[in-house]
């Protein structure tokens, strides 16, 4: 009898701040060592989640906005 088993593996947060009522989470995914960051606006209860190049993390987890791919900023403005 053969079993499989798939496990999956949660990323990792790296860091987490709070702002002007903004959480700024960084993930870091130990299966494929990609990172990520995540938005949530406390208010509206409304996340955003995107991938980012891991040499440009760390600037992405401080200045988020600034590292929105354009069809997620293009969603924000309207």
């Amino acid at each position: 009898m053969n079993t499989t088993t798939t496990t999956t593996i949660q990323p990792r947060e790296l860091a987490r701040r709070v702002s002007g009522g903004i959480e700024v989470t960084l993930y870091w995914s130990p299966q494929d060592g990609g990172t990520s960051i995540r938005i949530w606006k406390l208010a509206t209860e409304e996340t955003v989640t995107f991938g980012v190049a891991r040499e440009h993390a760390l600037d992405a987890y401080h200045h988020p906005f600034a590292h929105l791919p354009a069809d997620l900023d293009h969603e924000r403005r309207n």
